[in-house]
């Protein structure tokens, strides 16, 4: 067997801040069945689209050779080219089988195979179903497979999530073009830099998150794991930042320490940025994360309103917040924090909350999008449900655009707090010269710069 694996490349569209700062990094869910693959002898490579150049129908044409099974994955927001690289894909390797997978393949796989260019789905965790699927195993008794057969659809029981992540071989990056990707502007202290995850699952169960999809179940790799890995990225890649990719990094607090002191004592020179929940996190912690390299902590802090917290079932407060932020620049850890506009329920009243919530929070770098219900939420069920979905063009779930109606406040009222929200946080003089005299390197110095005129731009 020969497999091609693809992630689909990603449009911007205009208006969206991420335009600017966004960067690119490694499709770790095909890097991690790539290597998984490759340790059961089963050849594999890898194209990311994403840091290629060309649509669907150029990359498509430019792929040599031939294969016999053609995977694809995708996010929500690039689902769309997905299809396109599908169809193509059906037409230049007619004998090919076009298989789907990732996040919106997992909760939409009757769209999926409607497209007609796709012949199964991969719902789930894929790394051991799509292997057995390789090897020829019987269709039927495959589980998380969802496939067309004599007009109709069928859908396998769910596949069991990976209990141990320690069986998973670590990623192929060797199968990446590892110079071509950059994180988000304004992440990352030193380059060369490249994402991991410590972790799969979320212990939130937030509406608008597809964590709560998979019931909050979290699992993390042994430390043992993270340090080999971290130590082959330096020593075959010159690696000098990681960014963890994971939506609750610290939650597992035990192993976090014990992966701090590993850095430490082992002398390793990364240094480091995760995600994390304000409600994970102590001074402890933090104080030895620091001392392990970590440089810039982003939590998710959403809303400045009880109520919206309570309507998107958060499970923080403002007083948890603002701990969590005053502990962490303690520590002398950088702060980044994000913020919805347009969650239910929402009106001006609670969006100047949120903004004025932000600006007293004073994190040191705050971000603002859109809340967009992505399907596998029940925020995208209450929506559709109730009618409230104004479309669904995948494309437009960007967040940075209205994709659904409420009955509390305008489309076009969030759409301007959204512009002026950027505004209002960064543009304040007294953040202005903080942020100058707070400048540390050239790398600092040019991310600055980078990112003030990309917020005059939006």
């Amino acid at each position: 067997m020969n497999v091609l694996l693809i992630n689909p490349y990603q449009t911007a569209r205009k208006g969206n801040i991420w335009t600017s700062i966004q960067g690119a990094m490694p499709p770790l869910g095909l890097a991690y069945i790539s290597s998984y693959l490759t340790a059961r002898g089963v050849e594999n490579s890898i194209l990311d689209m994403n840091i290629e150049q060309g649509d669907a129908a150029e990359q498509v044409k430019r792929i040599e050779g031939d294969y016999d099974i053609i995977g694809i994955t995708s996010m929500t927001s690039a689902v769309k080219h997905g299809y396109e690289i599908a169809s193509e894909c059906k037409k230049k390797f007619p004998k090919s089988r076009i298989v789907f997978g990732g996040v919106h393949a997992t909760v939409m796989p009757e769209e999926v195979l409607s497209t007609g260019s796709v012949d199964y789905v991969f719902r789930g965790e894929g790394e051991e179903s799509f292997y057995r699927f390789i090897k020829g195993d019987d269709i039927s008794g495959i589980p998380g497979i969802s496939y067309r057969k004599d007009g109709k659809i069928f859908h396998n029981p769910d596949a069991p999530l990976v209990a141990d992540l320690d069986t998973l071989p670590i990623p192929a990056y060797n199968k990446l073009k590892m110079e071509k990707y950059s994180p988000t502007l304004g992440s990352y202290k030193r380059l060369p830099a490249i994402s991991m995850l410590a972790t799969r699952g979320c212990p939130g169960m937030c509406t608008y998150c597809f964590g709560a999809f998979l019931g909050g179940k979290t699992r993390m790799h042994s430390v043992e794991y993270l340090i080999k890995e971290i130590k082959m990225l330096i020593k075959e890649y010159g690696i000098k930042e990681v960014l963890f990719y994971d939506d609750t990094f610290t939650v597992y607090r035990k192993k976090v320490m014990e992966f701090c002191e590993r850095i430490i004592s082992d002398k390793i020179d990364i240094t480091w940025v995760c995600f994390s929940r304000v409600d994970t996190i102590d001074e402890e912690t933090l104080a030895l994360m620091k001392k392990a390299g970590c440089h810039q902590i982003m939590y998710g802090i959403e809303s400045g309103s009880p109520e919206i917290l309570r309507n998107i079932n958060k499970k923080i407060d403002r007083e948890k917040a603002i701990k969590a932020v005053r502990m962490t620049k303690k520590a002398g850890i950088e702060c980044r924090a994000t913020f919805m506009l347009g969650n239910p329920g929402e009106t001006e009243e609670t969006i100047m909350q949120t903004l004025k919530f932000a600006i007293e929070l004073e994190p040191d770098i705050a971000l603002f999008n859109i809340t967009t219900p992505f399907p596998g939420t029940r925020m995208f069920d209450w929506a559709r449900e109730n009618g409230y979905l104004m479309t669904q063009d995948w494309l437009l779930y960007d967040l940075s655009n209205m994709v659904m109606r409420l009955p509390t406040i305008s489309h076009e009222k969030i759409e301007h707090y959204y512009r002026l929200a950027f505004k209002k946080f960064f543009l304040r003089p007294s953040y202005l010269l903080k942020r100058l005299f707070g400048l540390r390197s050239i790398t600092e110095l040019k991310n600055a710069v980078k990112a003030f005129f990309a917020i005059i731009r939006h």
